[in-house]
């Protein structure tokens, strides 16, 4: 029972009682009133900037701002009076006239805060039509476009990229009229210290931030009779997809996803959990190998593109605490042009491999020079889960309608090991089940390590093993990596092993998922809900070990040898390099 002092105030005719401290916003919610925002993003952007949220306070002349006005004692508020609806609607209408309104052909459509507001208050003209400021979009990027002329100016990616993940890529410049969220100089996003992690795409209310599409690039491989398109999919889409044709949140849809890909025309439809359980043989082994022979310590994840971009801009004396391994997709990659190319007769130049991803950096990532080998890239293209579902739309599928169907094979087993890679600390625990089982020489029974779940930025955890003692840690969002970087640059850190993830709660809200509102970011855990549904595969899969694989033992026994042979070094692994920060 909390201590705080509780006061009671009345909304709307409805009494309520709330701690001391608390806003007019959070009050009205806790008697399911709903008071509309645009700029607010709770914890998060709590400014009062767009005004969106008047309200009347009784006794006091003008309007209060909920989302930062603190209720009081007696306080009666009134939400929907007529000057309040009047109030907002001319916030919208003045929104509006800077506002590119293409809202048919706009990525945001169906999902456009501001879109909803104009639609719930009936704003449909615009009566403050004048001059309008125009802003070059900016494309360079590999992975997100940002179109300025449908920014509302609300500030939520500003504080997005410097308060969750203390980047600071962009800030707003200018004054007035001329206000803009840009970057220094208005360069683009690829030559400032972005990391492409897009969690401000998941922040914007409307379509002034989006991921860059491959999707017509993937259609023209499909409808190409040349080609051979393998497609592959991360274990964090599966709990995500569905979302977007109006089923609940965190609802597995692996069957149908499958289905799905397969009537748009892949060739051949792969579980990117099996790149996890290579990626984690890999990992494994270059972790004991660096424990037992003096390697260096701690050992770091690389699974992560944005937190590897990072890495290399600001830390680029450390990247040798980076583990070597490709990232997941990358590696299944590199084996479908390999392995898969040379055992089903198939010319790995007619290949194409599409990766879907909850990701925007791996879009980045595929297109990194290291990515490729003997000149063949090993991801062609990377879509994301907003993407795949687009083009599931556009080729008129019924998604909820389809029948589940499995990964094919000889590359469809994967271990529950696989699908936790989509959430904070899955990495470190499918690796340590690896680890594990390798130093004490057998099976431990032990399969789940709790110690690194859940929403903790930074989880630690020690582990007793085959005698040694050694010391884990999980960082979620870049604010954290940070944190970790810090304590290493220091040569303070106790860990020996530590995973990053450059978005807070891991893959399963990554920059490529599904956009929820303000509103039900307030309301409801999107990542717990997305995580659980992860884990629950997890508890029933078969195999929980991605040393049990069959197909990961068959790989290393026909092809790869063993971990960390010269054919896994070829394929398997990279380097990373420093690179300049952006120069201000």
């Amino acid at each position: 029972m909390s201590n705080k002092e509780e006061i009671t105030l009345t909304i709307d005719g409805k009494q309520v009682s709330v701690e001391k401290g608390t806003t007019i916003l959070e009050a009205a919610k806790k008697v399911n009133i709903d008071i509309p925002t645009l700029c607010f993003l709770k914890e998060i952007n709590e400014a009062g900037d767009c005004r969106m949220c008047v309200v009347e306070v009784e006794g006091r002349r003008g309007f209060a701002t909920s989302c930062i006005q603190k209720a009081e004692e007696g306080m009666v508020v009134k939400t929907n009076t007529p000057n309040v609806i009047e109030a907002r609607k001319m916030v919208l209408d003045l929104t509006l006239s800077n506002h590119e309104r293409d809202c048919l052909t706009c990525s945001r459509n169906g999902n456009c805060e501001l879109q909803d507001l104009c639609i719930k208050y009936h704003v449909q003209n615009v009566e403050y039509e004048g001059e309008r400021t125009e802003h070059e979009i900016d494309d360079a990027s590999p992975s997100i476009v940002r179109n300025f002329n449908k920014c509302i100016l609300c500030r939520r990616c500003i504080s997005t990229c410097k308060k969750v993940q203390e980047i600071g890529a962009i800030d707003c410049a200018g004054r007035g009229f001329e206000s803009s969220v840009s970057t220094t100089y208005n360069d683009s996003l690829k030559d400032v210290d972005c990391t492409f992690c897009g969690q401000c795409i998941l922040s914007c209310p409307t379509g002034a931030l989006q991921e860059k599409e491959s999707i017509e690039d993937v259609w023209k491989k499909l409808r190409d009779p040349e080609t051979y398109v393998i497609v592959q999919t991360a274990p964090a889409v599966r709990v995500a997809l569905g979302e977007e044709f109006g089923m609940p949140i965190g609802t597995n849809v692996k069957g149908k996803m499958v289905t799905a890909l397969k009537e748009l025309g892949f060739d051949k439809v792969f579980d990117t959990n099996t790149g996890a359980d290579l990626t984690i043989m890999e990992e494994a082994n270059e972790f004991i190998e660096r424990l037992q022979n003096g390697g260096t310590l701690p050992m770091i994840t690389s699974c992560s593109p944005g937190w590897v971009r990072f890495a290399e801009k600001n830390y680029g004396e450390l990247l040798g605490h980076l583990s070597s391994c490709k990232s997941p997709h990358q590696m299944f990659g590199a084996i479908l042009k390999s392995y898969f190319a040379e055992k089903y007769r198939i010319d790995r130049n007619k290949i194409c491999t599409v990766s879907v991803m909850p990701c925007i950096a791996k879009k980045y990532e595929c297109s990194r020079p290291e990515m490729e080998v003997d000149g063949v890239r090993d991801v062609d293209y990377v879509i994301t889960t907003r993407e795949l579902a687009k083009m599931i739309k556009q080729a008129n599928i019924e998604f909820t309608e389809l029948e589940d169907n499995d990964f094919e094979d000889p590359m469809g087993e994967a271990s529950g090991a696989g699908a936790i890679f989509g959430t904070t600390g899955g990495v470190m625990e499918a690796a340590i089940r690896t680890a594990v089982d390798t130093l004490e020489n057998k099976s431990i029974d032990k399969i789940e390590y709790k110690e690194v779940r859940g929403e903790k930025g930074i989880k630690e955890a020690t582990l007793n093993v085959a005698g040694k003692e050694i010391k884990i840690a999980v960082a979620s969002g870049l604010a954290n990596a940070r944190k970790i970087m810090e304590q290493i640059k220091e040569n303070k850190s106790p860990y020996h092993f530590v995973e990053i993830m450059a978005c807070p709660g891991g893959c399963v809200v990554g920059g490529g998922q599904p956009i929820k509102s303000s509103k039900t970011r307030s309301a409801v855990d999107v990542r717990k809900l997305r995580a659980d549904s992860i884990y629950a595969i997890d508890e029933k899969s078969k195999i929980r070990k991605s040393h049990e694989n069959p197909f990961i033992k068959k790989l290393y026994d026909e092809y790869l040898e063993k971990p960390g042979s010269h054919l896994s070094h070829k394929y398997l692994h990279t380097k990373y390099n420093a690179k300049a920060k952006y120069d201000i």
